[in-house]
């Protein structure tokens, strides 16, 4: 999640993938960076990873909010 005021686009997709590949190796960096604005959670708390897979909504799983 972005901190409030920082925009949300290529430019900061830029910046991120800039940022990591300078601290771990090329190959590791994200190919596709998303921003939502929230995480798909469980009413525990609990992040939904499977929600934020690619492909999960043609497969017929559950659609972020």
């Amino acid at each position: 999640m972005l901190r409030a005021g920082v925009p949300r686009g290529a430019a900061t997709a830029a910046a991120l993938r800039t940022f990591t590949k300078s601290g771990i190796a090329p190959y590791k960096c994200p190919r596709e960076i998303v921003f939502h604005t929230a995480l798909p959670r469980t009413p525990t708390g609990k992040l939904q990873r499977f929600r934020l897979r690619p492909g999960a909504l043609e497969r017929g799983g559950p659609a972020l909010e």
